[in-house]
């Protein structure tokens, strides 16, 4: 009798199998343990299902191993070389290698990690090479080391259950990977845990759970290999399916990005996405970030300065109080509605507003003619992650390993957008809300959202990016039409971005442009296809607007444009030197509010950041609110008047390690590596004098720059909601 199935696939499947049934069991003590009143299994029922899914992920993680490597073997042909299929068995080996080599750097697991993996693999080359196969059904020696394997998955598996359960007994939070920071005082932190916890009892409880993990995978090891099934010439065929349905369910989910640990905060619920939460996976996915954190002795030291700053009302230095309430009479009734845009790469130099002689964007230009125009708003930093997370929090991402969006342990903020209590929530895009986290960010701080994302359109998606930003404005405008009460509204553009898809269907009116390479060049373009992506976004711009105007909603609304980012580029005689040889071309967009009905037209010259929309908006509307972070309401000039700097934006570098200060006079900047600063004018070309003025100046925003940094720092992980969001 012959058997489809092999009975390596067969063993692999039942240890998964195992694997999983446990980490069930274990998410269903989780629940009753630690819920309170008002939960019950039926209505978390959604954080069960989704938490199912990270265990799978986890399952088939330990078993792929198995399968992959434990199918390979080398064979011979008559001249003693290898068979066409021992050299592709061999390939595949390398690649799996190479493959996580390339995850392990990316996520930034470390050069002894990454080692160890070389090391793994050169021995199981070897050992091929020495005609030895890693079946654990034909070789003894291989049945031991896969044992062995298996017997320390479930240790380790067991123990970070263990840790976690007192972790969350402890903090109320999975656990993460700040939890080795206790490591550094390691005496004291192992005494706590003798005297708290019941260290002996634990420990006993781990081994009891292993001896059966390991008893179940030893039975059935046994079970399968004393059946009688001989080989099926089909079983490679179903090896190959096992092995894409584990790859599937690593994965995560049938969608262009894996099931990430931002899914769990999609609920709104903190509770609800601790129960789905996966331990192993939340300790390794914060475990790049293990040492993003502060320094509190700095956090203190600058307190009084940013106090003063901020305009904080009730100072405390003890409890590190930072909030301003800012109170206005509930009197409008009409109150306006806001739709915010995220503008991809909305590079300042760029575009019309500056005088580029491309003339990019026309229309846009005609807009700013007609609103607020503030042109010297400043992102903190490059790229639309951090652009995002700026905008939402008002805090600067300041992490340097990686951004802010993708830190579980920064998952809780406190928004502005939750004080506008009479406002529905919108957010559209035109693609994956899972690229960089950033559903964790909007689902579980914005009350009440209305997350419009891939699969949420009429229109067919044209890239990596969704759909096009034509069809983002027009459906979402659609919605907003429909819209009964006031609302908030986000629309985040992507077209202005690599693969730069221009819609075939809007050539036709879009007409593109063509210049030589030398004028590309001098006006701050690579290539052609750069320069008509961002012409298009003009002309989305434009149709929206348009569409816009048609509709009852727009004469009581405000439209807020702003770049995610910049783009690094030779500005030429268009700014100062200083915005080419400091990179200030990335951070340096335009921020627009427009309203024709409610705004009188200005261009303002102040320098501001684009972390001080929010407390702009909830003023312009009149919606008390409460401002915990960094920035400042742009239409209040007495707000911080008494200060040397009132406007300033803070910069930050993450790939060169740099942070900065932009003010409407100078711009002061400091290598976080090597101590090297630059203090120059903001203004023109011309070397700053040397006198007493300009070296308090720089004195001042030497404090400035490094209290902004450390206060940054301190905010991203202690800026939570209130209980009352």
């Amino acid at each position: 009798m012959t058997s489809k199935i092999s009975p390596l696939s067969k063993w692999a499947l039942a240890i998964g199998f195992i694997f999983l049934i446990f980490m069930t069991l274990l998410r269903v003590v989780f629940f009753e343990h630690f819920k309170t009143a008002g939960y019950s299994f039926a209505n978390s029922l959604d954080a069960f299902l989704l938490g199912a899914k990270y265990d799978l992920r986890l399952a088939c993680a330990i078993v792929l191993p198995l399968l992959l490597v434990g199918n390979l073997h080398l064979t011979y042909n008559a001249n003693k070389k290898l068979t066409l299929l021992s050299i592709l068995r061999l390939t595949l080996c390398i690649l799996f290698c190479v493959l996580i080599i390339f995850f392990l750097k990316n996520n930034k697991a470390g050069a002894a990690t990454i080692y160890a993996v070389i090391a793994l693999f050169a021995i199981i080359i070897l050992w091929l090479f020495l005609k030895k196969n890693c079946n654990p059904f034909v070789n003894n020696t291989a049945r031991k080391i896969w044992k062995i394997y298996f017997l320390v998955a479930a240790i380790l598996l067991v123990f970070f259950y263990a840790v976690d359960f007192q972790h969350f007994d402890y903090l109320h939070q999975r656990l993460n990977a700040s939890v080795l920071n206790y490591t550094e005082d390691a005496k004291i932190s192992f005494g706590m845990v003798w005297q708290t916890y019941p260290v002996v009892k634990l420990f006993f409880v781990i081994v009891i759970i292993v001896f059966i993990i390991t008893l179940l995978i030893n039975k059935w090891f046994k079970m399968i290999n004393s059946s009688s099934s001989l080989t099926g010439k089909s079983q490679p065929i179903f090896s190959i399916i096992l092995f894409l349905i584990l790859a599937m369910g690593i994965w995560g989910k049938f969608s262009q990005f894996p099931l990430r640990w931002s899914d769990a905060f999609s609920f709104g619920d903190e509770f609800k996405a601790s129960v789905s939460l996966n331990p192993v996976q939340s300790f390794f996915s914060t475990l790049q970030f293990r040492h993003s954190g502060y320094d509190e002795k700095k956090v203190r030291r600058y307190y009084p300065l940013m106090a003063s700053d901020l305009g904080v009302q009730k100072p405390d230095s003890n409890k590190l109080n930072y909030e301003r309430s800012y109170i206005f009479s509930d009197s409008n009734a009409a109150k306006p509605n806001v739709v915010l845009v995220i503008c991809e790469s909305f590079s300042a130099y760029k575009s019309s507003m500056w005088g580029n002689p491309l003339n990019t964007t026309p229309y846009f230009n005609e807009l700013c003619k007609q609103g607020v125009f503030f042109d010297h708003c400043f992102t903190p930093s490059f790229g639309t992650a951090r652009g995002v997370w700026a905008t939402i929090t008002g805090i600067p991402d300041v992490e340097i390993v990686n951004t802010a969006s993708r830190n579980p342990a920064a998952v809780d903020q406190h928004t502005i957008i939750n004080d506008l209590t009479a406002y529905q929530k919108l957010y559209f895009l035109g693609g994956s809300t899972s690229w960089a986290n950033i559903r964790g960010l909007l689902t579980n701080n914005i009350q009440g959202l209305n997350l419009y994302e891939e699969g949420s359109y009429k229109a067919k998606a044209i890239d990596v990016w969704g759909i096009s930003d034509k069809h983002l404005f027009l459906e979402a405008n659609d919605i907003l039409k429909q819209q009964a009460s006031p609302f908030f509204a986000v629309i985040q553009t992507a077209d202005n971005h690599r693969p730069y898809t221009i819609p075939a269907e809007d050539l036709p009116e879009f007409n593109k442009k063509e210049f030589s390479k030398d004028t590309l060049k001098k006006y701050g373009f690579e290539s052609n296809e750069e320069l008509n992506a961002f012409r298009y976004t003009d002309f989305c711009y434009q149709k929206f607007i348009e569409a816009a105007k048609k509709e009852k909603y727009f004469a009581n609304t405000i439209f807020v444009f702003v770049g995610d980012h910049g783009i690094r580029g030779d500005v030429g005689n268009m700014f100062p030197g200083i915005w080419t040889a400091y990179g200030i071309t990335s951070e340096h967009v335009p921020l627009l509010f427009y309203s024709p009905s409610l705004l009188k037209p200005a261009r303002v010259n102040n320098t501001c950041s684009q972390i001080d929309i929010l407390p702009s908006v909830a003023s312009i509307l009149k919606m008390t609110y409460r401002n915990t972070t960094l920035g400042r309401n742009l239409f209040d000039s007495s707000q911080n008047a008494s200060l040397r700097f009132p406007a300033k934006a803070f910069l930050f570098d993450p790939e060169e390690r740099k942070i900065g200060m932009m003010t409407d006079e100078y711009y002061y900047g400091k290598n976080l590596l090597t101590g090297k600063e630059s203090f120059l004018s903001s203004k023109n070309n011309e070397p700053l004098p040397v006198n007493n003025a300009t070296q308090n100046d720089k004195k001042l925003l030497q404090d400035l720059t490094d209290a902004y940094f450390e206060t940054a720092k301190y905010m991203l992980l202690n800026n939570k909601k209130s209980s009352a969001h």
